[in-house]
């Protein structure tokens, strides 16, 4: 009886273990933080099984490597990662995970900003388009990131150090160029051609797909760029906003929206007393419009500012992770999220002070009209 039903249970066993064997026969992919793994999905496609070992809404710079790391990166063929330090914690896993396989660093060949932090909290202006600071900015988006292969290699020298308190405080070193380049959509394009080269060498066989899935991806992102760039036009010139940490260098540059921030590169130390209290007085003394959250950073910090200034909270900013769900958790959903809620933000603010310009101009053509007027009477009682 028993024997009737050999057939069925070998195919339902067979069709069970397809989606496991097609599994396998994707290319494994292993992510630092989880921008990237979605570049690699789009790039990728159905031949890549992709997994970030910082998630979405999880922070890159403070991240610790579990135990299945190491397993999961031995096993992977492919592993991608930033660069620019901004992981300082992978060479030391790559080197525990004897990992063999092909290695992309997504910020190779991209024009690098170096990071100079300022004292009153942490200052990225403006485009040369856009900014009374234009000068600076454009001398940084004209610095070439030939320092980018450097930075790794400095890195690597403390991966062979031993398991101690000294070395696990290098994985949290950020180094002098700013990391957070993606946030220019004309810089993640080298992210994308970074990824499309190492999945082909990785998957030769599938290279005509990668090609042709990176060309859809670029033009997207293209389009998407000066989508941007169009919307953020209006913004004032003078718009500042405060954000969690040092994240949109690269946004001010590319898009013309000025930064502050009382973190530094990293989130990884609280910012000091004094550092607050010099926060505090540019809000008051310069214009600042509004404050956001970043999905990944503490966010009592941007909230006792605005409770100490009287300043708003406009939303949160997806700065280093995608959010777990809804418009930001893709690449491209995350780029516009934070372009329309920026503009949001500064064009009514924009609008604003124009309207108070206004006012003020014409009370004071008001009373100018009025003293000419008392000035004629006078003449004319004489």
């Amino acid at each position: 009886m028993s024997l009737r039903f050999t057939p069925l249970l070998v195919g339902v066993s067979t069709l069970l273990a397809l989606p496991a064997a097609m599994a396998a026969e994707r290319v494994q992919v292993v992510t630092s933080f989880s921008i990237l793994a979605d570049m690699v999905e789009n790039v990728g496609g159905e031949h890549v099984e992709v997994n970030s070992l910082v998630g979405p809404d999880g922070d890159t710079h403070v991240y610790s490597p579990r135990p299945g790391d190491a397993r999961a990166l031995a096993e992977a063929d492919l592993v991608v990662f930033n660069g620019l330090l901004l992981e300082g914690w992978m060479d030391r896993l790559l080197d525990a995970s004897d990992y063999q396989g092909q290695l992309v660093t997504a910020t190779d060949g991209i024009e690098a900003l170096d990071y100079h932090p300022h004292d009153h909290g942490h200052d990225h202006g403006h485009s040369d388009e856009h900014a009374h600071d234009s000068d600076e900015a454009h001398d940084h988006r004209h610095e070439h990131a030939h320092g980018s292969d450097e930075a790794h290699d400095h890195s690597h020298e403390h991966a062979n150090d031993s398991d101690s308190d000294e070395a696990r405080e290098h994985d949290h070193v950020h180094g002098d160029q700013d990391p957070h380049a993606w946030q220019d959509m004309t810089q993640a394009e080298v992210y994308v051609t970074n990824i499309r080269d190492g999945l082909i060498d990785a998957d030769e066989a599938n290279a005509d797909d990668y090609r042709a899935n990176a060309e859809r991806y670029l033009e997207e992102m293209a389009e998407l760029d000066g989508e941007l760039r169009t919307l953020l036009e209006n913004v004032p010139r003078s718009a500042t906003v405060i954000t969690g940490h040092d994240s949109f260098g690269y946004f001010a540059n590319a898009y013309g929206v000025r930064f502050l921030s009382p973190y530094g590169l990293s989130t990884e130390v609280e910012p000091s007393g004094a550092s607050m209290a010099s926060l505090v007085d540019v809000i008051n003394d310069e214009n600042v419009q509004a404050l956001f959250h970043e999905n990944m950073t503490n966010p009592s910090v941007i909230e006792q500012l605005a409770e100490e200034t009287g300043l708003e909270i406009k939303g949160t900013l997806y700065a280093d992770a995608l959010a777990s769900e809804g418009p930001a958790s893709t690449y491209l959903g995350m780029m516009r999220h934070n372009a329309e809620l920026l503009h949001d933000a500064l064009a009514q603010a924009g609008d604003a002070e124009q309207a108070h310009d206004h006012s003020h101009d014409h009370a004071h053509e008001h009373e100018h009209e009025h003293e000419h007027e008392h000035e004629h009477e006078h003449e004319h009682s004489h």
